[in-house]
């Protein structure tokens, strides 16, 4: 008999899947993934490159408004330290919004951290934008640092709240809108930033004040989609929110399996309160895990991506194009950029994650390495310019097929629901650590190596997809709860047998009448 009903809940779980993965994707999971990217990820992408086409004009105003205000030019020094700080400034921003994204996240929930953080977006659109007309360097360099405190929240809160309202079998999918909304903000940064639009003395401003118009668009769309229904159930003890939330999110009445699912989550969990940093730091159940993002997060940065984002026309120059033809050449890199991520996206959940994001290092080691051969032939031979910059196009292509947003999908899949939001902080900490580091070193790096500079970033990249390599295991199509079994030998937690293993949990943390619910109940869509 015993076996007889094992066979049968193999069977509902089999059918299960299959349905699951035959489910439509509803209007309103892909509002909330568009929107949510709209007014969060995009601003960041956006802030990347929105402040090299008016380089040369916020010099001009830096130098011009020192000059009223002190009766004399402005010392080159004091000039280049301005800018350097007004360009890195934002990822110290980042910092700060990381460091407050879990005290946010847990009074608001995952929805109303983003609606709240549109009010940083408007009040740095408004700094940046009136700085001009106050005559006042410093407005710039503040709005810089709420856009930062922007980006840093929106890159936790943003990846936390696309994994939970996922399907398991869409989970890459959807999570890859961050992804993509990062490039295209990336790409509408660089079009807005032609000389025919706004890369203009009189119209640089405008290029900030764009800043209000994703966030104010957000505001207005995403209070009437459902919070995560997974904070709703565990960490509000909401049942019929979450029950609404998933029934608007999956497009059907029947959401009892969804439900049960995140019950047995909640059960097999020690702790139902989010963890702290430091619960996080001292657990052995997740060490592993948390040693993973780490690593994959500092690739992540340090792979050179970022190097060349910042300093696109230097590169450019170096390789010989005239400075008139740079802002188009610039415009090509954020377009296929922003097409790699889209294809990313669409292939996830039938390749993975592992694959992608070992292709992605192991090809940007390669074509790194390419470009550092090309550059320093490039005085010898007339079209070797021409070669760097197809090498700097298949460097931002191979970026974004994986490494460009699948760490932020891992963050969310790695751990359970109580951890998640101190994983978030650990990660976002090392993504802008390691951003402002690129930022600040790439130069001097450069300065010292010339052409050999990119080497540095051929170590990261292999050393990356080394790790991942060995250490990575695959997340598609997986619950959480499985994605935590898969950690537990290299962890050495003790692993149920696998037939076992719900009704382990179950008898560890019984429901309120005694009795374990079917274990096949357990596997759904999400």
């Amino acid at each position: 008999m015993d076996q007889e009903k094992d066979v049968q809940d193999d069977h509902k779980m089999s059918n299960s899947g299959k349905s699951s993965g035959k489910q439509r994707i509803t209007a309103c999971l892909i509002s909330a993934a568009f929107f949510g990217a709209l007014g969060s990820s995009f601003l960041y992408g956006y802030n990347l490159s929105v402040v090299n086409a008016p380089a040369g004009f916020i010099k001009a105003f830096y130098n011009k408004t020192w000059v009223e205000r002190y009766r004399e030019p402005i010392p080159a020094g004091t000039t280049t330290l301005l800018w350097s700080f007004t360009v890195s400034i934002f990822a110290i921003g980042g910092l700060l919004g990381t460091f407050s994204v879990s005290f946010i996240i847990k009074a608001l929930g995952r929805k109303g951290t983003l609606l709240l953080n549109n009010t940083f977006a408007v009040a740095a659109a408004l700094l940046l934008s009136l700085g001009k007309m106050s005559k006042s360097f410093e407005m710039l360099i503040i709005g810089r640092i709420i856009i930062g405190v922007n980006s840093g929240i929106a890159l936790s809160a943003l990846p936390m709240y696309l994994g939970e309202i996922s399907p398991r079998h869409i989970r890459g999918f959807i999570g890859q809108f961050n992804s993509i909304l990062i490039c295209l903000g990336v790409f509408t940064g660089q079009v807005l930033g032609l000389p025919e639009l706004l890369g203009q003395e009189s119209r640089w401003i405008y290029l900030f004040s764009f800043l209000a118009f994703p966030a104010v668009l957000q505001l207005f769309v995403l209070p009437f989609l459902p919070e995560s229904p997974r904070y709703l159930l565990m960490e509000r003890r909401d049942e019929a929110g979450a029950e609404r939330a998933f029934q608007r999110f999956l497009g059907k009445e029947d959401v009892s399996q969804e439900l049960e699912e995140v019950h047995a989550e909640a059960r097999a969990q020690d702790n139902l309160h989010a963890a702290s940093v430091l619960q996080l730091l001292r657990s052995p159940a997740v060490r592993w895990q948390l040693i993973t993002i780490v690593i994959t997060m500092a690739c992540y940065q340090l792979c050179g991506l970022n190097a060349i984002w910042y300093y696109t026309n230097g590169i450019l120059k170096a390789a010989g194009f005239a400075e008139n033809i740079l802002p188009y050449i610039t415009l090509t890199t954020g377009a296929i950029e922003t097409l790699a991520a889209i294809v990313s996206g669409l292939v996830i959940e039938r390749i993975g994650r592992k694959p992608l994001l070992i292709f992605g290092f192991s090809s940007m080691a390669v074509f790194f390495s390419l470009l550092t051969v090309f550059l320093n032939f490039q005085d010898s031979v007339s079209w070797m310019p021409y070669l760097s910059y197809i090498c700097i196009l298949a460097v931002i292509a191979a970026f974004c097929s994986g490494p460009g947003g699948i760490p932020f999908v891992l963050t969310g899949e790695l751990f359970e629901q109580s951890y998640r939001p101190a994983a978030f902080m650990i990660a976002g900490t090392v993504n802008w650590l390691s951003n402002f580091a690129v930022g600040l070193l790439f130069p001097i790096i450069q300065e010292k190596l010339q052409t050999f500079a990119f080497l540095v970033f051929v170590v990261v990249c292999t050393l990356g997809s080394i790790f991942l390599c060995l250490f990575l295991p695959e997340t598609k199509n997986k619950t959480f709860m499985d994605i935590s079994q898969s950690f537990a030998k290299i962890n050495k937690i003790p692993i149920p047998p696998s037939g076992q293993e719900m009704e382990l949990v179950l008898s560890v943390k019984p429901d309120m009448n005694g009795k374990a619910p079917d274990a096949a109940k357990m596997e759904s869509s999400f």
